[in-house]
């Protein structure tokens, strides 16, 4: 009797999906460590989340985890299905319903609800793009997130034509303002301004731009990618990679632009909503990031605090000249 062959443990190929494929991943509790580890990598300066007494009265006498970690860990757990992901392109209609507390167990569910084959080309790999819903809940059942990604796949069979041509672009997930609105309403923003330098919202109009010039290192790039159970190999395995080299996840990319638009506006509460956020260019460790934060718009949450729509253009320091590498419009809250 021969020896039995062993069973290959990996992810699907674009052409093993369907629309309306559904998978959950292993559960997730926010604790300490994970958020002290989170921001050991990242940094995440919202003074909200770095002060517990703050925190309380702030959000009511909660302590909340710091949402770029959730909405990392939800990224993570939807890549049961891009495992085997060349490439992450955007995000829509990231929306917060509820800031997940210390102790809070997520589950998160993703399902596929669009697919498309990229035109089959003799001098490229044949792939295809997934976009994904993700819908992350807590112990209770509540939604807390939902979004949209899309993801590039390859194909098994380089020949094959699968027919998929769904509409993957900007217009299928928005994100919803009264939502954001109702998120933040109820936080007692005053306590921060009463501790933080400004500029604060009222003194922020739009086309305000804030140029942080130091860049930041990407660091531990595999370690944040185990600590969200992420599962794509371009971050673990450089044979995976076109380019010999890992690709860094990019809510990395996207936790670092967060962490300096905090240098910028210390009066940052919370982001609590993604209107989109396109990967440009591709991100390795060790690159150095800089970033442009640009005041789009300002609309009223209280007398003097605001939800204020925010875009960061992010640039890669590298050998040769910068390049562009991720572009993200997102709503915060801010004193």
């Amino acid at each position: 009797m021969g020896a039995r062959q062993p069973t290959s443990i990996s992810g699907p190929y674009f052409e093993d999906l369907a629309v309306g494929d559904a998978l959950t991943a292993p559960a997730v509790t926010l604790t300490d460590g994970r958020v002290a580890v989170h921001q050991a990598i990242l940094g995440d300066r919202v003074p909200a989340y770095l002060d517990t007494g703050l925190s309380k009265r702030v959000f009511g006498g909660v302590t909340p985890a710091p949402p770029g970690l959730v909405i990392d860990l939800a990224i993570g757990q939807s890549s049961v299905f891009t495992r085997r992901v060349l490439a992450n392109l955007f995000y829509r209609g990231l929306q917060l319903y509820r800031l997940a507390a210390i102790g809070d167990t997520l589950s998160t569910i993703t399902e596929v609800v669009a697919l498309r084959q990229n035109r089959l080309r003799p001098d490229r790999r044949a792939t295809g793009l997934a976009v994904l819903r993700i819908r992350t809940v807590d112990q209770e059942g509540r939604l807390v997130l939902d979004f949209e990604r899309c993801a590039m796949l390859p194909l098994r069979d380089q020949q094959l034509k699968t027919g998929n041509n769904d509409v993957v672009g900007s217009d299928r997930a928005r994100f919803d303002l009264g939502a954001a609105e109702q998120l933040a309403s109820p936080w007692d923003l005053a306590a921060l301004r009463n501790v933080v330098p400004g500029p604060f919202a009222s003194e922020l109009k739009v086309g305000d731009r804030f140029e942080i010039e130091e860049a930041d290192p990407v660091t531990a790039a595999t370690e944040l990618a185990r600590l969200t159970i992420n599962l794509a190999e371009v971050h673990y395995d450089r044979r995976a990679s076109a380019t010999g080299r890992r690709l860094v996840y990019g809510g990395h990319t996207i936790g670092l632009a967060a962490h300096q638009a905090a240098k910028a506006l210390p009066a940052l509460c919370a982001v609590i909503a993604w209107e989109s956020c396109d990967h440009t260019g591709p991100v390795h460790e060790d690159d150095l990031l800089t970033s442009v934060v640009s005041v789009e718009r300002v609309s009223a949450l209280s007398a003097a605090s605001r939800l204020v729509s925010l875009r960061s253009v992010v640039r890669a320091h590298r050998d040769t000249a910068p390049a562009e590498v991720l572009d993200w419009r997102y709503v915060a809250a801010i004193a």
